[in-house]
C-alpha cells in the first residue's frame, strides 16, 4: 500500500506562506524578550506560543482525528482563563498588590495624567467607525490605547468576541513593547530642556496607614454606586491592593505579586498566542485592528505628554511637570515609568524621575480602569 507525501508529513504538506510569516512573528517576539529584555515574561511565551499554533494539525490546538476532536491544551486554557475572564482578573489582584499609592497621596494632581492619556481611545473609537467597525468593536479596539492588557480583553470579550484574538494580542505586544513606542513620541513632542526639567519630591510628606486602607475599598464603594458594569475591573484591582495595605496579610501580599503575578502572566501569554494563527491574523481586518491600536496607543502618550506642556504654562517654575512624566498616564505599570525614568537620566544623569513617573503610572492604571468600566456602561446606551 503506498502512501501520498501528505499522508506522511502533513504538516510540511498544509504549511502556507502565512503559516511561515507568523512563525517569523513568534522568532520577533522571542528574539525582543531575550535579546532586549522588552517585557520577556509576556513576550517570550507569547512567541513560542505562536509558534506552537502555526504548525499544520498542531496537537496544541482542538483538531478533527478519525472523526473524533481531539481536544487542544491551549484551547482549553482560553476557554478556561480568557472567554471567562478569570486570567485578566487574577492579573488585576496582581498589579493591585504591586501598587503603592502614596507617591500618589503625595502629589494627587498627578493623577489628571491618568485622565488626559486616555485621550487617544476616544478619537480612535471614531476613526474605527468610519473604518465601518461598529461601537462596541471601535470601542475595543480603541481601549488598546490604554495599554491595560487585562481591561483590554474584558471589553473586547463583551463586546466584540470575534474581534478578542487581534485585540488581545495588540494590547499585550504594545504594552511590552513601551521601549520602542513610546520615546520617538516623546522626542517629537518635547524640547531638550523640557525633558531636563527636574521635579521636587514629597518624600516627607506622609501617607496614614488608615488612608491607604480605607482608599481601596471607598474606590470599590463608589464605582459600585456609580458605574457598576466595572466592579469586575476595579474591584478586582482594588482587592490586590487592600490585601497589601491591610498589613495582616503580607505573605498573601508577597504570593499575589511574585507567584501569582508570574504564573498567570505565563498562562495567559501562551493562551493568548493559541489565537495567533495563519488564518486568523493574516487578514485586512486584523491588520486595520493592529494598525488603529498603535494609533490609538501612540496618541494616548501624546495626549499626557501635551496635557503635560498645557499645565507648565500655568504652574510657578518650581513646581513645573517634567512632559515626560505625562506619558506614564497610560496603563503599562511599571514598565513606562521605568522608561521614563531612563529616558531622564539619558538627558540628566542627576535628574530621578522615578517617584513622579510612578506615581503618574499608578494613576493612568486606575484611569484605564475607569475608563474600561465607563466604556462596558456607556456604550450600550447609545447601540
Amino acid at each position: 500500500m503506498g502512501f501520498t507525501f501528505q499522508e506522511i508529513m502533513p504538516a510540511i504538506a498544509g504549511m502556507t506562506w502565512q503559516h511561515l510569516v507568523m512563525i517569523a512573528v513568534g522568532c520577533t517576539l522571542i528574539y525582543l524578550a531575550v535579546k532586549k529584555q522588552y517585557e520577556p515574561t509576556l513576550l517570550l511565551p507569547m512567541g513560542f506560543g505562536a509558534i506552537l499554533v502555526n504548525f499544520p494539525f498542531s496537537a496544541v490546538l482542538t483538531q478533527v482525528q478519525g472523526g473524533e476532536t481531539v481536544v487542544g491544551a491551549l484551547n482549553v486554557l482560553f476557554d478556561a482563563g480568557i472567554a471567562t475572564e478569570l486570567f485578566p482578573l487574577l492579573i488585576f489582584i496582581a498589579i493591585g498588590a504591586m501598587i503603592d499609592f502614596s507617591p500618589l497621596f503625595q502629589r494627587p494632581s498627578l493623577l489628571l495624567f491618568g485622565a488626559a492619556a486616555q485621550f487617544g481611545i476616544f478619537i480612535t473609537m471614531i476613526l474605527a467607525t468610519f473604518f465601518g467597525f461598529s461601537l462596541k468593536e471601535a470601542a475595543s479596539i480603541g481601549i488598546i490605547g490604554a495599554a491595560d492588557g487585562p481591561t483590554s480583553i474584558i471589553v473586547a470579550n463583551q463586546f466584540a468576541k470575534d474581534l478578542l484574538p487581534a485585540i488581545s494580542v495588540a494590547a499585550y505586544s504594545y504594552m511590552a513593547l513601551v521601549p520602542i513606542i513610546q520615546p520617538p513620541v516623546i522626542k517629537l513632542l518635547t524640547s531638550k530642556s523640557e525633558r531636563k526639567i527636574r521635579m521636587k519630591t514629597e518624600a516627607n510628606k506622609k501617607v496614614s496607614r488608615t488612608t491607604l486602607v480605607l482608599f481601596p475599598i471607598i474606590i470599590t464603594v463608589l464605582a459600585g454606586l456609580i458605574a457598576p458594569s466595572s466592579l469586575a475591573l476595579i474591584g478586582f484591582l482594588m482587592f490586590g491592593n487592600l490585601i497589601r495595605e491591610c498589613g495582616v496579610l503580607n505573605s498573601l501580599s508577597q504570593t499575589a505579586q511574585k507567584e501569582l503575578g508570574n504564573l498567570v502572566t505565563i498562562l495567559l501569554g501562551i493562551t493568548i498566542a493559541s489565537t495567533m494563527t495563519a488564518e486568523r491574523f493574516v487578514q485586512l481586518d486584523t491588520l486595520m485592528i493592529l494598525g488603529l491600536g498603535i494609533f490609538a496607543f501612540v496618541f494616548d502618550t501624546a495626549g499626557g505628554v501635551l496635557f503635560a506642556k498645557l499645565m507648565n504654562k500655568f504652574l510657578k517654575p518650581d513646581k513645573k511637570v517634567n512632559p515626560m512624566v505625562g506619558a506614564c498616564g497610560i496603563s503599562a505599570f511599571p514598565m513606562s515609568a521605568r522608561v521614563i525614568h531612563g529616558m531622564g537620566l539619558k538627558e540628566d544623569p542627576t535628574n530621578y524621575l522615578l517617584m513622579p513617573a510612578i506615581s503618574t503610572n499608578v494613576g493612568g492604571q486606575i484611569g484605564s480602569v475607569i475608563v474600561g468600566g465607563l466604556l462596558l456602561m456607556l456604550v450600550p446606551l447609545f447601540m
